[in-house]
C-alpha cells in the first residue's frame, strides 16, 4: 500500500450537518398495516345505562309485588277487619318515583264482599293522593253494592214498617204493617230510591194496605199523616248504618242489588273517629 492516495479522515459533526436518523422500513410497514385504535367509552356508557334500566325494571317490578300487600295489610288493621279478608288493590302508573315522594298517584281497592258496621256488601273504592306516611287522601270514592236483605237491615232501624224488601229494577218494594186500633194492617209500598243531601230519598210510586192496591193521591188525604208518610217523598238518615267518614251521594237499583255511591272523607285514614258508625241528628 502507498500513500499515493490517502485516506481523507470523516468531517467532524458540527450544527450546520445535523445527524440524520433514517426510519426503519419494517417499523413503516407494521404502523401502516395496523388498523387504527377505535374509543371504547361509548360502549362502557351503553352498559352503564343497560344496567341501570334493568335495575329500574327489577325495582319496579319488586314494587309492584310488595307495595298491594302492604296496602291490604294497612287497611285491613285501620277497619278492623278480619285477617283472612278478600282485599284486592292495584295501582296506576311507574310506582318507583310515586314511592320516592311519598304518594301514591291513584289506589283502588274493591272486594266481592266486605262488612262495614253490620252491613255486608262488594266494595269498590278509589282514592287519589295516597299518602304513604302520614296525611290525608286527596280524594276518594267509590261504591257499595248489597243484595235485598242487606237493604232491608239498613232499614231495620228506621220508623218505617219494614219487614221485607223486594226488587224490580228500578224500584224497591218494601213490605211492612202497621196497627190500625189495635190489629196489624199488612202495607206494601213501591219506592224509587236516591240521595239528597247524604239521606236516603225514597218516592213512592204505588202502594197496597190489606192487599188492595190504593191510589196515592186519595189514600195521602184520607189517612192525615199516616198516609202522607206512605205517598209523598220521605228521607231517611242512615249515616248512623255507615263509618262517619263515608257520605251517601247516590242510590240506584241496578238488576237484584243495590248500588250504592259514596263519598270517602280523605282523613279516614288516621282519624278513628270516621270509622265508627255516624250520627244522626234530631
Amino acid at each position: 500500500m502507498s500513500d499515493d492516495n490517502p485516506t481523507l479522515p470523516y468531517p467532524k459533526p458540527s450544527d450546520e450537518h445535523p445527524t440524520l436518523v433514517v426510519p426503519d422500513p419494517a417499523d413503516g410497514r407494521e404502523r401502516k398495516g395496523a388498523p387504527p385504535r377505535r374509543r371504547r367509552w361509548p360502549w362502557v356508557v351503553l352498559i352503564v345505562v343497560a344496567v341501570l334500566a334493568a335495575l329500574v325494571v327489577a325495582a319496579e317490578l319488586v314494587a309492584r309485588a310488595v307495595l298491594p300487600g302492604v296496602v291490604r295489610s294497612m287497611v285491613i288493621e285501620q277497619l278492623d277487619l278480619p285477617a283472612d279478608q278478600q282485599l284486592d288493590v292495584e295501582t296506576e302508573g311507574i310506582l318507583l318515583p310515586q314511592l320516592l315522594a311519598g304518594r301514591l298517584d291513584t289506589l283502588r281497592l274493591s272486594t266481592d264482599a266486605v262488612t262495614l258496621q253490620g252491613i255486608t256488601g262488594a266494595a269498590d273504592v278509589t282514592a287519589t293522593g295516597v299518602p304513604l306516611r302520614v296525611g290525608d287522601l286527596d280524594g276518594a270514592d267509590g261504591t257499595i253494592r248489597i243484595d235485598q236483605d242487606q237493604f232491608t237491615a239498613l232499614l231495620s232501624d228506621t220508623d218505617l214498617p219494614v219487614d221485607t224488601v223486594e226488587f224490580a229494577a228500578p224500584n224497591a218494594t218494601l213490605g211492612g204493617s202497621f196497627a190500625v186500633l189495635g190489629t196489624p194492617v199488612l202495607v206494601s209500598v213501591t219506592f224509587t230510591p236516591g240521595a239528597a243531601e247524604g239521606d236516603l230519598e225514597l218516592t213512592p210510586v204505588a202502594a197496597s194496605i190489606g192487599g188492595v192496591d190504593i191510589d196515592l193521591d186519595r189514600v195521602g188525604s184520607s189517612l192525615g199523616s199516616l198516609g202522607a208518610g206512605i205517598t209523598e217523598p220521605r228521607r231517611v238518615c242512615i249515616a248512623d248504618q255507615l263509618p262517619a267518614g263515608l257520605t251517601l251521594t247516590g242510590l240506584e237499583i241496578v238488576e237484584d242489588e243495590a248500588v250504592i255511591d259514596i263519598d270517602v272523607n280523605g282523613a279516614i285514614v288516621r282519624d278513628e273517629s270516621l270509622q265508627e258508625k255516624g250520627t244522626c241528628s234530631g
